[in-house]
């Protein structure tokens, strides 16, 4: 067993186990930090805890010590540098006519580097920028290119269902998330309607995705052949969270539609072809173009 404690470093960020050594430390205190890119100021998110071996990532770095006053002081007048340097930044991406998107700039609490955070359509050759940047600030230039998802959790806003993003109020990772996971569930293949504010897949689809997928084994494919307890007939649609199908049952020359429970119909032959609305047929270069730029995005993330 181990002590440790969690902390994040930036609002909805991850948070990470640090060795506290002899600190008692509580939830919203202020820490000093030793990580791989030097001393950082972080808050405290998990205080003291004990936790096995085999569920922490070792060797933990270790709390320096909690925040003073001092350290209060240099951590707001960080807050008040980045912006200066944002605006500088600004003008130095106009002088050098260069096609990229600044969204934010952080200095590191040990003064060893400042990041300037971008958005960019492809590959930006912003050598020369670095070396302006370097020249005014006398320290570590680093250019990070973030994608648009990353881009809207800084900016912030709210989503179609009226609720502040996801993105900016919880959500620390961003997952994968697929054209795949609309269709199962059933929602319009329209990318207007299932994309969010970045313009890409709406974070949310991945939310209920396992439960769809797992119901979704027990269930026949639409235009299956299948028995009911009125004679045989075909899958005209299924509701997938009740685990129910309608279907369409020949009567003489008419057919009716019922719907059964999944666990009382026998499967006769399920349906190999996948059935493709006309929605997604319409929308069909829109939802490639979605599925493109939602791989891209996940490429620029996993940098």
């Amino acid at each position: 067993m181990k002590n440790i404690i969690g902390v994040r470093f930036k609002k909805l960020g991850k948070i990470y186990f640090f060795n506290p050594k002899n600190l008692k430390v509580r939830k919203g205190n202020k820490v000093i930090v030793e990580t791989a890119q030097g001393e950082e100021y972080g808050e405290v998110m998990i205080p003291n805890r004990w936790v096995e071996d085999d569920k922490i990532v070792t060797p933990l770095k270790k709390v320096i010590r909690i925040a003073n006053y001092k350290d209060h002081k240099h951590f707001e007048e960080c807050r008040k540098k980045e912006k200066e340097a944002f605006d500088t930044c600004l003008k130095k991406i106009k002088e050098h006519k260069l096609d990229m998107t600044l969204t934010d700039v952080e200095y590191k609490f040990d003064n060893s580097k400042i990041l300037f955070y971008f958005t960019a359509d492809g590959r930006i050759d912003f050598r020369e920028l670095v070396k302006d940047l370097a020249s005014i600030y006398k320290t570590r230039i680093e250019l990070r290119q973030i994608g648009v998802r990353d881009e809207v959790k800084r900016i912030g806003g709210n989503g179609v269902c009226g609720r502040e993003l996801c993105c900016c109020s919880f959500l620390s990772d961003f997952e994968t998330v697929s054209i795949k996971m609309a269709k199962e569930q059933n929602m319009s293949l329209n990318p207007s309607k299932i994309s969010g504010n970045c313009g890409r897949l709406m974070c949310c689809l991945k939310y209920e995705s396992d439960v769809y997928e797992e119901k979704l084994k027990r269930l026949p494919n639409i235009g299956a052949i299948v028995k009911t307890e009125d004679g045989e007939g075909e899958v005209d649609g299924i509701e997938t969270l009740k685990e129910r199908v309608k279907v369409k049952i020949k009567d003489g020359d008419d057919y009716f539609y019922k719907r059964y429970d999944a666990k009382d119909i026998k499967v006769i032959k399920d349906a190999t072809t996948e059935v493709v609305d006309e929605e997604e047929l319409e929308n069909k270069k829109e939802l490639e173009e979605l599925e493109r730029l939602e791989k891209e995005e996940n490429e620029t993330s996993n940098k």
